[in-house]
């Protein structure tokens, strides 16, 4: 099953064959609650609860393929969700941190980074808004929620020259996938659109 879904990533574009070599690898069924396991290869979002999904394969492939992860990266996720996206960074050889706004969340994805033996990853329960400014500047940086607006701290946070992935528009349409490149230390950016997505909105706060 879970490579049929790789044969049907490629054909819908993912040419990346690190990220496809990846996620062949990754037991998805482990991040998904029992009720939807015999689901976990079908290229879907799922629920995993607090109102919040598993993006489907294509969209993390998409996202990471946007990223071009090199060895050692050092890369910041906002939104942990079920751990997916953060475990397929990590398995590419980044060095991920990754912060979840929801608790239940974040424990249960810090769980299953431990059964899988992932070392390449720290989880913080914290605001996204703020990134983790003590462990920065940040080759990459992926945001797994929508925003009309990318925080300025997380600008601040990238290195000139990095990468910061965000699906970019408002929660009640279709966003873009947004590429910005920071090119000064002024925080000026170059800015990349790709295809039609929908994420959950990115909050402040946490829960």
């Amino acid at each position: 099953m879970r490579r049929r879904l790789i044969e049907e990533l490629a054909q819908k574009g993912i040419s990346d064959k690190a990220v496809l070599n990846v996620m062949n690898t990754i037991p998805r069924h482990f991040f998904l609650d029992n009720a939807f396991e015999e689901m976990a290869y079908q290229d879907k979002a799922f629920a995993i609860g607090e109102d919040q999904t598993i993006s489907q394969p294509y969209t993390v492939a998409f996202q990471t393929q946007l990223l071009n992860v090199q060895k050692r990266d050092k890369i910041l996720e906002i939104g942990t969700g079920s751990g997916y996206q953060a475990s397929v960074l990590a398995m590419l050889g980044a060095r991920v941190f990754t912060i979840e706004r929801i608790k239940v969340l974040h424990l249960k994805a810090k769980n299953i980074f431990e059964i899988l033996q992932l070392k390449g990853i720290r989880s913080y329960f914290k605001d996204g808004y703020k990134g983790l400014a003590e462990f920065s500047p940040f080759d990459k940086i992926i945001l797994t929620a929508s925003t009309s607006e990318v925080p300025t701290r997380l600008i601040e946070q990238l290195k000139v020259g990095g990468i910061l992935i965000v699906p970019y528009g408002n929660q009640n349409e279709t966003q873009k996938m947004m590429r910005l490149t920071k090119i000064s230390e002024n925080g000026d950016l170059k800015k990349e659109f790709f295809g039609d997505f929908r994420f959950v909105p990115m909050l402040k706060g946490r829960k």
